[in-house]
């Protein structure tokens, strides 16, 4: 044992949260890397999600369509940047561009009065971003984790995410004078910090005595090459991904219910209070979040398997729908949304992406944003109108679509016991990361 495995701090540190000494400062740049990451963009969220209240059911339904096909564009394009740009360069350029943008809304509103179509181009873009910066940021995280690492790490890892998901919303509380267009701008300046943290991560010195922490990635000096829309195929093609696809696609049919029925019922309020109400559950969610990332999912996956935690989500979701069924009372809902996406960003989410650590380079950066952003917003699409149908067209009321909401969680839960059997199917014949691929 060498001293540094001896320090009292470091095996404090591994029997909290399984990490072991020469992973700590992978890990804590990791950390740091994705809580920069989603405090800029949950500095924007409640900006966007007070918006909403303004637009009908039916206008926000078509915004979510022009939101999945704006996806489309986007994860084409990126499919093209991943094949001529270097994966060193890959990550950094998505973050600087995704920045410039929103350097570029705030400009706008400051020469535009009715910023009607500003606010909406706003809303589109930002539920864009909301999705493939994290992409991108858990294709890096597989590619340099092994699959053993991940189910230790990715848990603690995560929980940078609720850090950053708490500092976020605390900007539009703590500083209501600031003025929702002024936090576009604040959001592109923090997120310009993640530049350096990629590019000290990626240089990081793995010694040969770090034998249980993977190289670093794979072919990072050169481009993936290949076809540019090769990530729609590899999904299309693959049981495996196609099986986290429908996972995520069921996800945010629970999702998009309880958004929609939060939405309307705060339909009264003034937009700086929906701000505030929405900056609160994000900071309740996360707060809730970190306890569980930091103590719960490493044990859970590693214990229990990939199968089962999964399903635990799903399962305490159904529980929730059916009680709002029983009793549809707003705090409830409230509280499910709370848990539901607190269970989701600390286990679910986590469990997920440890799922990429069974497939190569090329997924994991071309398909995998396919899944995260294409089939999501696909989801939501899909979703948005079902509820519009329901709610509008039959006329179910929060009780009726809890009872529909239930039957979808039911169907998750089986998916996440499918692909938990899958990956420990894998983890038999290859226990090595790289050494083969699920397909």
């Amino acid at each position: 044992m060498n001293a540094t495995s001896a320090n009292p701090f470091t095996k404090m540190i591994k029997a909290l949260s399984k990490i072991e000494p020469h992973e700590i400062k992978a890990t804590v740049i990791s950390f740091l890397l994705v809580m920069i990451l989603m405090a800029a963009y949950y500095i924007l969220r409640p900006v966007r999600d007070a918006m909403a209240s303004d637009w009908s059911d039916a206008e926000v339904s078509t915004l979510w369509t022009i939101n999945f096909f704006f996806s489309f564009a986007i994860v084409a394009f990126y499919g093209l940047a991943a094949s001529k740009i270097s994966i060193k360069k890959l990550v950094p350029s998505v973050y600087g561009f995704f920045a410039s943008t929103f350097i570029l809304f705030y400009l706008v509103t400051t020469v535009i009065d009715n910023t009607t179509y500003i606010d909406k181009g706003f809303y589109v873009w930002v539920s864009v971003f909301s999705l493939f910066p994290l992409s991108v940021f858990w294709s890096f995280m597989a590619d340099i984790y092994s699959r053993e690492q991940s189910k230790r790490l990715f848990g603690v890892i995560t929980t940078g995410a609720s850090v950053g998901a708490m500092i976020g919303p605390s900007i539009p509380l703590l500083f209501s004078d600031l003025g929702t267009y002024n936090l576009m701008l604040l959001a592109a300046v923090v997120l310009l910090f993640t530049l350096p943290v990629v590019i000290y991560l990626r240089r990081l010195d793995f010694t040969p005595e770090q034998d249980s922490f993977t190289s670093p990635p794979r072919n990072e000096l050169n481009a993936l090459g290949g076809n540019p829309l090769a990530g729609f195929k590899l999904f299309l093609t693959n049981p495996f991904l196609l099986g986290i696809g429908i996972f995520l696609f069921l996800y945010t049919g629970i999702g998009s219910f309880i958004y929609f029925e939060l939405k309307n019922l705060m339909a009264d309020f003034t937009r700086e209070q929906r701000t505030e109400i929405w900056a609160f559950m994000d900071l309740a969610t996360n707060s809730l979040t970190i306890i569980a990332g930091l103590f719960v999912t490493s044990r859970l996956a590693t214990k229990f398997g990939l199968g089962l935690t999964l399903a635990f989500l799903p399962i305490i979701v159904l529980g929730g729908l059916l009680s709002v069924a029983m009793l549809p009372l707003l705090s409830i809902v409230v509280g499910l949304q709370i848990f539901r996406r607190g269970g989701n960003y600390a286990i679910t989410k986590p469990a997920r992406e440890m799922l990429f650590t069974y497939v190569d380079q090329e997924t994991r950066f071309k398909a995998k944003q396919v899944i995260d952003v294409v089939v999501y917003r696909g989801g939501d699409v899909f979703w948005s109108w079902a509820f519009t149908l329901l709610t509008t067209v039959i006329g179910l009321g929060m009780a009726g679509v809890a009872l529909v909401g239930a039957g979808i969680a039911g169907v998750w839960a089986s998916v996440g016991i499918y692909l938990g059997k899958k990956a420990a199917q894998q983890d038999q014949q290859t226990p090595l990361k790289g050494e083969s691929q699920i397909g």
